[in-house]
């Protein structure tokens, strides 16, 4: 029953990370609306002749010309940097008014006690779902234990309204009940998050959580016709910013979608994001990740004096960006203690038919996993337990 269970599990987040991973930036090949001939990822050009025939081909492989091509290119735009005074990639005036808000609304929604309509105490409930499922025993999720630990401490040290307050957060979110959880990285205004939550209204026990640096795009998702608390929860968030709780525990999330995110973040930042994003997953729990690929079309286009740094751009409109190779990446996950499930470079040939013209765009595809904690004692010495904790 629990080998089915786990089967289940992780076809779902394939299902999942099919459907999450064709994004915005993804739906913007320029496609006619009518279906594709064939399945995206097995359009293969074997005949140049026939570049215009369609809008996107697929696993292109370049040439050595068009590798040297490409760096000259980029080394090339890279040669006048932006002046170190121009970088404030916000204005800390304005984040520490975002700081402000996010923390008065915290605060605000710890003491309202009719916040959610979700009120289960989630340690009891996840550890009953564990026994049930799993033959866990008194064994569970390293997870629950954590978070278990963490009210024993508050109720040990207890001082009065603070505790209380700290406790209700803890026991008590959106999504408490929820028995698989799903967290989507800058949002935007909801185009994978739709998508996702027509999968997850027919699917019980799964809540989808969805937050974005701007408060007008979380605004949009919250008022969509197809947004309903029951399965989701939007909320603004800095993901810089590691003093900024999330409206929910540690250890808990059994998906993290970080989708065309980590780019617009400066790279002397990415780590922290990563090893705080690593810090949410369940053990099991896996990380999908895409991004723009090291000499992407998107990157060759900049003009001289629109480096930031090395491989790290400003576009006109001021948002940022930067371009990966998959070692970044590996190295980047790994030293957050997530483990390499799959780490590819997605290289596609974009074509405008009208305009003939053909761009190489390149894309990093991830998927990273918590590994799970092992028992002390090794599985045929235990009786009753599950030899996971």
């Amino acid at each position: 029953n629990c080998l089915f269970r786990a089967l289940n599990k992780m076809n779902f987040i394939t299902r999942l990370s099919a459907l999450c991973l064709r994004k915005s930036k993804m739906q913007q090949r320029h496609q006619s609306s009518r279906r594709p001939a064939v399945p995206l990822g097995s359009r293969i050009l074997t005949d140049p002749s026939k570049v215009f025939e369609h809008n996107m081909w697929d696993h292109m492989q370049w040439s050595q010309e068009e590798e040297e091509n490409a760096k000259e290119r980029a080394a090339e735009n890279s040669l006048v940097k932006v002046q170190w005074e121009d970088q404030e990639i916000l204005p800390e005036k304005k984040r520490e008014e975002l700081k402000t808000e996010q923390r008065s609304s915290g605060h605000t929604k710890r003491n309202c006690t009719n916040s959610f309509s979700h009120k289960n105490e989630m340690f009891e409930e996840g550890e009953k779902y564990w026994k049930k499922n799993c033959g866990g025993g008194s064994t569970s999720v390293q997870g629950y234990a954590d978070n278990k630990n963490q009210i024993k401490s508050l109720t040990d040290n207890a001082q009065g309204k603070n505790c209380g307050e700290e406790l209700s957060r803890l026991e008590s979110f959106p999504g408490s009940d929820a028995t698989y959880r799903i967290l989507e990285v800058g949002c935007g205004a909801g185009n994978s998050v739709f998508p996702i939550l027509k999968v997850l209204c027919n699917t019980p026990g799964t809540f989808l959580y969805c937050c974005d640096f701007a408060s007008g795009a979380v605004e949009l998702v919250k008022s969509h016709s197809s947004y309903n608390s029951a399965w989701c929860s939007a909320f603004v968030h800095d993901v810089c910013d590691d003093a900024l709780p999330y409206p929910f525990p540690d250890e808990i999330l059994d998906v993290v979608l970080l989708v065309f995110v980590l780019s617009t973040i400066h790279p002397d930042r990415m780590q922290g994001v990563v090893n705080r994003l690593a810090k949410l997953l369940k053990p099991g729990g896996m990380l999908l990740f895409r991004d723009y690929g090291r000499y992407d079309t998107a990157q060759l286009r900049f003009k001289k004096g629109h480096c930031l740094s090395e491989n790290f751009y400003v576009r006109g409109d001021g948002t940022r960006v930067y371009f990966f190779t998959k070692d970044e990446v590996s190295n980047m996950f790994n030293l957050a203690g997530l483990t390499e499930v799959q780490n590819l470079v997605d290289k596609r040939l974009q074509v405008n038919r009208k305009k003939k013209v053909k761009m190489q765009r390149v894309w990093i595809q991830s998927k990273f996993q918590k590994p799970l904690l092992l028992s002390l004692n090794k599985p045929e010495e235990t009786t009753g337990r599950h030899p996971y904790r």
